[in-house]
């Protein structure tokens, strides 16, 4: 069971997310970017703790290569900068580079939460998430 600050952890995680995302949609919004930068980084620390969240990031820069951090953190920073666009690019290279492989992690999390479940058992959506999370249904009859 998800102690109570790890749910809230997995919470500001996904209200990162989704402040990002409205960021984006409205037209590369900067206040919300970095609301959305905050809160993702909030959520991570409350998930896994700030040790073990320095020393993600440290092993991943050793891993990965130090560009995947720099690349998400220098977005980060030319998005406080007032350079947007290049800093959403810059910083979704860095996050998938640091996070591409916690997908599917996450979609198996998501669809063990009753309203994220029924979003992702949507036609189009349930496709793309057993793609990405690396899962197979068994066939229909047509």
């Amino acid at each position: 069971m998800l102690s109570d600050g790890k749910k809230i952890g997995a919470m500001l995680c996904f209200l990162g997310l989704a402040f990002f995302m409205f960021g984006v949609m409205w037209f590369l919004d900067r206040s919300l970017l970095t609301i959305g930068n905050v809160l993702f980084l909030t959520g991570v620390t409350l998930v896994i703790g700030p040790s073990s969240t320095a020393q993600f990031f440290a092993t991943r820069s050793r891993k990965v290569g130090v560009h995947g951090v720099l690349c998400f953190f220098g977005g980060i920073i030319l998005v406080l900068l007032k350079w947007t666009l290049f800093g959403i690019v810059l910083e979704a290279f860095g996050f998938l580079n640091l996070f591409g492989n916690f997908f599917p992690l996450v979609i198996s999390f998501a669809r063990r939460i009753t309203v994220f479940n029924a979003i992702l058992e949507l036609p189009v959506i349930r496709d793309i998430a057993d793609k990405i999370a690396g899962t197979q249904r068994p066939a229909q009859w047509a």
